[in-house]
């Protein structure tokens, strides 16, 4: 079974770039740990993307189950912040937080 993600967008849905530009980056730092080795270690469920020349932000959704309040505020964020919201076909969706 294909892993179920959406993509939040580097655009607003006005179609202007989302500033500042490292924000993917950003997300994926927030969500990683120390590993054993003293090695940061990036989430399994974030990671960036580029779709059409575009940075964005791969979301699995599984973390949903795993860690629904950082679901929650990945969905929040992308709201308040008017990011597009893609599912696994390239389309626009909307999703509450």
């Amino acid at each position: 079974m294909a892993t179920q993600e959406i993509i939040i967008q580097g655009l607003t849905l006005a179609g202007k770039p989302f500033r500042p530009s490292d924000w993917v980056d950003r997300m994926c730092s927030s969500y990683a740990s120390f590993g054993d080795d003293k090695k940061l270690r990036y989430s399994p469920y974030l990671k960036p993307k580029l779709v059409d020349n575009v940075r964005c932000l791969a979301v699995d959704m599984k973390l949903k189950d795993v860690n629904p309040e950082g679901f929650e505020q990945l969905i929040q964020f992308a709201n308040e912040n008017q990011l597009g919201i893609l599912n696994e076909a390239g389309e626009q969706i909307t999703i509450s937080a």
